[in-house]
């Protein structure tokens, strides 16, 4: 499930997307197979006009958004990442950029804090609770963020600690019309979408009334 889900938060729309996950944290007792697994996945996807019958993968949006991608995966491999699959500027015309998967990111990577607008998956790994936590905040963006675990008291424990304004657990799925929708820190201020979105068009008028006098 977790890959799957991986699979959404990170292609949607190409990683074009505001709510695309950057960074994956994947706990060191599964993140081999998690990563040979997700690797597996974005490599049998197909890279395209959007046009042609059987593209997974569009072009991204122009030239300097596939160098912005290009240049954070360079930078990560300088930086000791492992290139799973991807990583290549392809030949030929076009914006095109092949879904890519890295792991063994070192924190001073700038796909650390950079949003990536591209198919780059950025695996990191953790050991424990509290690890996780520090790593996924320590950022100044704070949009969405998704959570997979079979622990319920877990799930709820770490949504409260992570500095998100949307927090998807089990599901990467988190637009929705009766929902706010908006993040924290520099994701923006106030939300849409919902009854609280509804409030970010009122104007509210305060009537002081002596009781007595």
């Amino acid at each position: 499930m977790a890959v799957e889900g991986t699979m959404v938060a990170k292609m949607r729309n190409m990683g074009e997307s505001c709510c695309a996950a950057n960074r994956v944290f994947v706990h060191t007792s599964v993140a081999e197979e998690f990563a040979s697994r997700l690797a597996a996945r974005m490599a049998a996807l197909t890279v395209g006009p959007g046009t042609e019958p059987g593209t997974d993968v569009g072009p991204l949006i122009d030239v300097a958004g596939r160098s912005k991608a290009h240049d954070l995966v360079r930078d990560a491999v300088k930086r000791g990442a492992t290139v799973l699959t991807g990583g290549e500027l392809p030949e030929g015309p076009g914006c095109f950029y092949p879904p890519t998967v890295l792991a063994g990111i070192a924190p001073d990577s700038a796909i650390i804090d950079t949003e990536i607008f591209g198919p780059v998956a950025a695996i990191r790994t953790f050991e424990t609770e509290d690890e996780a936590v520090a790593a996924a905040n320590d950022t100044e963006f704070g949009l969405a963020a998704y959570l997979f675990t079979q622990n319920l008291d877990r799930s709820l424990r770490v949504a409260e600690r992570l500095e998100s304004g949307m927090i998807g657990i089990n599901t990467v799925l988190v637009s929705n019309p009766a929902a706010p929708f908006g993040g924290v820190k520099q994701s923006g201020l106030g939300c849409e979408g919902g009854r609280v979105g509804i409030d970010e068009f009122l104007e509210y008028k305060y009537l002081a009334v002596p009781v007595g006098a």
